[in-house]
């Protein structure tokens, strides 16, 4: 049975006295190395405590209402009944995929579809690669993600129980994606915490793809740290589709890692949900690193979306690229706080910024922060942020030539979208997210 969070003590009190009741049991880690990295992140969180709504990285986003309900921690094996004929709608139309799904955070591979991998690659739940490939798992498990300095991050990691592990040995090719297919389906008000973890080491190539999906109406936050390894001269793409319901939040933290010459995408499309902050960090730790960082997200009702991206050019002779844009209607919230880090000794470096928002009402609210903190002289860096409404003469003259009003707000709306929906190098993805968008916007 899930644990109940007393709601009777301090709010970082009853994460504490929870990790003191299962720290020997569900807890006790794979190794003594992770008892310990369990240990020192309970520690970490309750030294941090979560944020404040004066915070400065937290001030538009009141996440203290979130975290004060009464949510129960999900520490036990997973109990809910699903067969593939429930997973299946989940699955993207057309897509050959390697297809690992996650059930309230819990790898299921019953319900997976991992075909014929490559040699040596590993698609499996972090609680069995934590036995069958400890080695690994030792040698990148909280390496990257900053428990230290990010109270939720430290949360997760003093909780790790369950996820995903993928591993890609040097110089392997994946060619068909990696799906991670995350359904929440549960009966109870969860605080779900699955911890991602991907390696992929010198020479190797990945695409992997999460989406998240929430299926129940109970309210749910998922607080979820992917840590990416990418190693000298890797490319890897990560894609991550959240689509939640008007009562599922979402804390999201992925940290990637990238050694000389590597290649790191990360898109993030942003669909649905009631509080969603993604915090996506990059460290380029060698020369001749490429990031480049996408985003869309799309607000109505009450929903708010917060993303937050650091771009740390630690090494010279990097560069970066990085636009999101987001569509807001209704009494929805957008935040966007983008920081390009440029540090003294990384010349040559080239960072370029860009978020442009549309609000579709006078209720709908966006706040745009872009940051260049540049320590270095030879650098070519540029950020800039606009918001507005749709243009009044471009809807004119769509109308003029028989769209109707709603038609023609559509088109405009897909047309704003599109730069971000070309990034997309998995046909069948952006097929599936150009429907799902269209849709939206009609």
């Amino acid at each position: 049975m899930p644990t109940l969070i007393d709601q009777e003590m301090r709010l970082e009190d009853r994460f504490v006295a929870a990790f003191e009741r299962h720290a020997g049991q569900s807890l006790n880690g794979a190794n003594a190395r992770l008892h310990g990295v369990r240990q020192a992140a309970i520690e970490r969180f309750a030294a941090l405590g979560f944020p404040a709504r004066k915070a400065e990285a937290w001030k538009y986003t009141p996440i203290g209402k979130i975290l004060e309900r009464g949510y129960r921690l999900h520490l036990g094996p997973d109990a809910t009944r699903l067969s593939k004929k429930d997973v299946a709608p989940h699955r993207i139309p057309g897509l050959d995929a390697h297809v690992a799904v996650l059930v309230n955070g819990r790898f299921r591979e019953d319900l997976s579809h991992l075909g014929a991998l490559p040699e040596g690659v590993v698609v499996t739940g972090f609680a069995r690669a934590g036995q069958t490939h400890a080695g690994l798992v030792d040698a990148h498990f909280a390496r990257y993600a900053d428990a230290e300095n990010e109270v939720f991050t430290a949360l997760n990691t003093a909780f790790t129980q369950d996820g995903v592990f993928v591993y890609v040995p040097k110089n392997t090719v994946v060619e068909k994606p990696v799906h991670v297919l995350s359904l929440v389906a549960a009966g109870d008000d969860l605080l779900l915490q699955p911890r991602h973890l991907v390696v992929v080491e010198e020479g190797a190539q990945l695409r992997l793809i999460e989406t998240s999906e929430t299926l129940t109406q109970t309210q749910t936050l998922e607080n979820v740290v992917t840590e990416v390894f990418v190693g000298a001269h890797a490319h890897a793409d990560l894609y991550e589709i959240q689509d939640e319901h008007a009562h599922g939040s979402v804390v999201a933290n992925v940290q990637a890692y990238q050694q000389a010459g590597s290649v790191f995408r990360a898109s993030t499309f942003t669909l649905s949900g009631e509080m969603i902050r993604n915090n996506l960090n990059v460290l380029p730790d060698a020369e001749g690193c490429e990031s480049h960082l996408y985003g869309l997200f799309l607000g109505s009702g009450a929903t708010h979306v917060d993303n937050h991206t650091l771009v740390d050019h630690a090494r010279p002779n990097c560069f970066s690229n990085e636009l999101y844009k987001g569509v807001l209607a209704d009494t929805s919230t957008g935040v966007f706080n983008g920081r390009v880090l440029v540090r003294q000794d990384a010349q040559q470096i080239n960072a370029y910024q860009s978020n442009k928002s549309i609000l579709l009402s006078d209720t709908a609210h966006m706040y745009a922060k872009p940051e260049l903190e540049i320590y270095a002289d030879d650098v070519k860096c540029s950020h800039g942020a606009t918001t507005g409404q749709l243009d009044r003469d471009a809807i004119f003259y769509l109308r003029s030539r028989g769209l109707s009003a709603q038609q023609a707000r559509a088109l405009l709306l897909l047309a704003f979208a599109r730069d971000v929906l070309e990034t997309i190098r998995i046909e069948p993805l952006r097929e599936k997210l150009d429907a799902l968008i269209a849709a939206r916007f009609d």
